[in-house]
């Protein structure tokens, strides 16, 4: 005989497991956007073009993903008291995923356009993209320690809050060289979108890891 309590621990780990997969692969797309970025770098369009076909289809994946947890939570029903934390969770990760896509399609019409020639600009992508990557890895973190230590989530997610901060300050520092550059209007618009989706991801790992923080104290 299975219990109410028991089976709510079951089916708590059910969601986990199926969060975890969802942001595996989100992960993984942050990981070849930064990679598109070192082709950015070194003025390489067709590997660039080649990394956004892998980020399509892991676009795919991801979606799917994320069907299959909504329909999960949505059979499992009321016995699961905290699934809107788990929606929260999976609907603020798969956004990062979103802007990723964004971010690669626009990169790439920079590099057509010749706009990836301002070595200034150019260095300050990279390493806006590396910031992007340690901030949603650090949330990769948390969704590790969800199952075990709610005080080891706390402390992921602090590190999540300082890698958002650098972010932040690479962002600002960068916006003013685009702005201040003698770039063509259409390729200064694209790249401070660009920076701009960039920042946007390392907001939304800090709202996706408060989500996570909330899920670690009703696990």
């Amino acid at each position: 005989m299975v219990f109410p309590v028991e089976a709510e621990e079951r089916l708590k780990r059910r969601a986990l497991n199926t969060c975890q997969d969802h942001f595996r692969t989100v992960l993984e797309i942050a990981r070849k956007v930064t990679q598109m970025f070192g082709s950015f770098a070194n003025d390489d369009i067709k590997s660039a073009k080649d990394v956004f076909t892998e980020i399509q289809k892991l676009e795919d994946e991801v979606d799917s993903v994320r069907r299959k947890a909504i329909q999960e939570l949505a059979e499992i029903g009321g016995i699961l008291t905290n699934r809107e934390d788990f929606l929260r969770f999976v609907n603020q990760s798969n956004e990062i995923a979103d802007f990723c896509t964004s971010i690669a399609f626009r990169l790439i019409a920079v590099m057509e356009k010749g706009g990836n020639r301002h070595s200034d600009i150019t260095k300050g992508l990279v390493k806006l993209s590396e910031g992007m990557f340690e901030t949603v890895t650090k949330l990769r973190e948390i969704t590790m320690t969800l199952n075990y230590s709610p005080i080891k989530a706390l402390e992921k997610a602090r590190e999540v809050e300082t890698a958002e901060r650098i972010v932040d300050d690479l962002f600002r520092e960068l916006e003013i060289k685009i702005l201040n550059s003698n770039l063509e209007i259409p390729t200064l618009l694209l790249l401070r979108d660009i920076t701009q989706l960039l920042e946007d991801i390392s907001d939304k790992a800090q709202d996706a890891s408060d989500a996570a923080c909330i899920l670690a104290f009703t696990m």
